[in-house]
């Protein structure tokens, strides 16, 4: 649970950890920082998992690296006391895709 105002330096830490170049993390933050800075607090979770085990995607070549980040969010009122998610990303080697995006929950 993060507060509006503290959106852009939680996503830029949260995307290096994800392993996002500072451009691939720069593109997802313009993207995204309209719809969140302006919320009281946004409930952000990234869906590593449960989003790459249920969406499927074919890339031909194969890469020999995939990054996919993909982020849940909630607009909401009031803080939320949650433990902080556990971010990690895969050694960057030869040709790497990179996905991303998101979607608000309701």
């Amino acid at each position: 649970c993060v507060a509006g105002e503290d959106t852009a330096a939680f996503l830029e830490d949260a995307l290096d950890r994800l392993g996002l170049t500072e451009r691939e993390a720069d593109e997802f933050i313009i993207y995204w920082l309209p719809k969140l800075e302006g919320n009281p607090y946004n409930l952000l979770s990234f869906q590593t998992e449960a989003y790459t085990d249920s969406a499927g995607l074919t890339i031909d070549p194969a890469p020999d690296t995939l990054l996919r980040v993909f982020m849940a969010w909630k607009p909401l009122d009031k803080f939320l006391e949650i433990p902080a998610q556990s971010l990690t990303a895969p050694e960057r080697t030869g040709f790497t895709a990179v996905e991303w995006g998101g979607c608000r929950v309701r």
